[in-house]
């Protein structure tokens, strides 16, 4: 990175930012000054640190006493305080009033991953303007919007100036993921971390029609500044998938006008650094903002702007990207919480219908013509592999492949009735379930014999590799009809409920991000007790002799089967597992579901 793409002269950014440079002339009012960023009194070179935040929430609040609330919602782990501004001029400032008014609710988020710090400065600069009327005039009368500033609160002290080396500007800027190096963006279904739990209060308070996820990309260099990615569009409520689409294709509309060259894909290349391999959509998991809110029946954006555009640039773009929303949330918001109600009330009979727990693209792929530069790829005598240098004087259209269509994959029937969580994990999984606002019952009386779906793994494979703190699980098997107790203090979870969709993601085992793929139950899939190998051979010799039948299949598994009969253990196993001293328990999901409501 050069140092001269850093450190762009005033000029410049006169030049290719004239909604931002508007607010920076030497004659702005004393009170806008005052609500003034470091960055823009830096021409946009530099970002502050978190004091500014707090400071600047104060004298919103203070310039505007009857259209900003500025307010804490939690704490990090190193003790700074989250924090938050409500913004309207119809006098709703709290979630009860918004409630009351039957306004819509939009949050827009910065600084989840510190280091892409537009998000805050552009926010601050497109909050000012919307309360002047200078952007989105009337939009404030209309919704609330929610704004927080630096989700990745401690990240965002961790300041340095080669952060995101992969960036050009701010001068200085936060870390990628907080103290506890939890990264934000893989958390929002297993909420680990401080600031997602608070995060989740805040959502469940207010409950946004729309959350706003500002990021910056990383990758290759090529010409378009930023990526709009919407959910539901992929997947979710089919009739929210519609409102989703129009959305994306309304603020890419602006943003075209605006001069911007926005795509509806995460701009990374299917294969990393081949230009060549073109681009692949997808749907994001459940861990991510984009597949979580879809979950909730609630609309959620994915801001990426480019990071090879320099720092006055993508302010300018966050910022036309939240006047963009703020005017479409001024002007739909009320169609699309009618909708949203409608996806809950529908989300509420989703028992027994069948439901994706993940998505796959396909490989149908069209040729689109993108702009990139022209580069070389060639050996590099330092990694001893292949490099790539691009030549951003030399623009050049690409032909590549996108692969654009996404299907479901996995698919499950939603159990008629609900789940139901055994007493010796119900108190750590309700803690779970109340992070997400979700409706759960305390069982009042024992289940003895209760007809229930169990899920026993047939094949289970733990992971490798630790991942954001966990050990993750993949479970082959299926759902199968028996008859189980259940202590008093259980829990009964009902599929008839708004966040159908997010109780089908937490506690059906083969979800990507469910409890258990994040290792919550991998003690239920660990064997803990064993025979002595001397004691399990005259145990094997008593059941073939006592078992004709018996004495046939292991004859014929290892007939079939070559790598059992080459082992001694697998051997001794298929008699172990058919001996009254085997836990019945080993690889039983400690989930049950049901088809009766309690």
């Amino acid at each position: 990175m050069r140092r001269s793409d850093l450190l762009l002269p005033l000029s410049f950014v006169l030049a290719v930012a004239p909604a931002v440079a508007a607010s920076t002339t030497a004659n702005s009012a004393a009170g806008a000054s005052a609500l003034s960023t470091i960055s823009e009194r830096s021409g946009f070179q530099n970002t502050g640190r978190y004091d500014e935040v707090i400071a600047l929430c104060a004298r919103f609040q203070k310039a505007y006493p009857q259209a900003v609330r500025c307010f804490e919602f939690g704490r990090t782990p190193e003790g700074r305080p989250m924090l938050a501004m409500a913004v309207s001029r119809t006098g709703a400032l709290t979630p009860q009033q918004a409630r009351q008014r039957g306004l819509p609710v939009m949050l827009v988020q910065g600084g989840i991953h510190a280091g892409e710090i537009d998000g805050k400065d552009a926010g601050f600069l497109a909050l000012r303007e919307a309360l002047e009327n200078k952007a989105a005039a009337g939009a404030l009368d209309k919704q609330v919007l929610l704004f927080v500033p630096v989700f990745n609160v401690d990240g965002h002290e961790r300041f340095g100036k080669w952060n995101r080396p992969n960036q050009r500007g701010p001068v200085e800027m936060g870390w990628r993921t907080t103290a506890q190096n939890y990264n934000l963006n893989r958390d929002y279904v297993k909420a680990d971390a401080a600031e997602m739990q608070a995060m989740l209060a805040l959502v469940n308070a207010w409950d946004p029609l729309a959350y706003v996820d500002l990021h910056v990309t990383d990758g290759a260099k090529f010409q378009p500044d930023v990526s709009i990615q919407v959910e539901p569009v992929h997947g979710g409520d089919e009739e929210l998938k519609r409102a989703g689409l129009a959305l994306q294709a309304a603020v890419m509309a602006d943003l075209k006008q605006q001069g911007s060259d926005p795509k509806p894909y995460y701009i990374a290349f299917d294969k990393e650094d081949d230009p060549m391999s073109g681009f692949v959509d997808s749907m994001a998991t459940p861990r991510f903002s984009t597949g979580y809110f879809p979950m909730r029946n609630r609309f959620a954006m994915l801001v990426e702007t480019h990071s090879w555009k320099d720092y006055p640039t993508r302010v300018r773009i966050t910022r036309n990207t939240i006047v963009s929303l703020l005017s479409q949330v001024a002007l739909h918001g009320k169609e699309w919480q009618k909708l949203v109600q409608q996806a809950d009330q529908r989300a509420t009979t989703l028992g027994g219908a069948e439901f994706p727990l993940s998505y796959r693209t396909t490989f149908n792929s069209r040729t689109i013509e993108f702009p990139g530069y022209e580069y070389t790829r060639g050996y590099s005598d330092v990694s001893g592999g292949t490099m790539t240098v691009y030549d951003e004087s030399k623009p050049q259209v690409w032909r590549v492949p996108l692969r654009d269509e996404v299907v479901p994959d996995l698919r499950v029937a939603a159990p008629r009735g609900g789940y139901l969580v055994p007493l010796a994990e119900a108190a750590r999984v309700a803690a779970r379930l109340k992070l997400h606002g979700i409706q759960y019952k305390v069982l009042g009386a024992d289940q003895m014999a209760a007809e229930v779906e169990s899920f026993r793994a047939s094949k289970a494979t733990f992971a490798k590799q630790s991942f954001e703190g966990h050990q993750g699980l993949t479970v082959e098997g299926d759902w199968a009809r028996e008859r189980r107790s259940l202590m008093k203090g259980s829990l009964f979870v009902p599929i008839a409920q708004p966040k159908a969709r997010l109780v089908m993601t937490m506690l059906e085992p083969r979800g990507a991000d469910s409890l258990l793929a994040w290792g919550e139950f991998n003690n239920a899939f660990e064997r803990k007790e064993y025979m002595e190998e001397y004691v399990a051979e005259q145990v094997a010799r008593e059941q073939l002799e006592a078992d004709p039948a018996l004495r046939e299949e292991f004859q014929k598994k290892r007939d079939s089967d070559a790598e059992f009969n080459k082992s001694p253990a697998k051997r001794l196993e298929f008699f172990a597992r058919r001996h009254a001293s085997w836990d019945e328990r080993f690889n039983l999901y400690p989930v049950l579901r049901t088809a009766q409501s309690y």
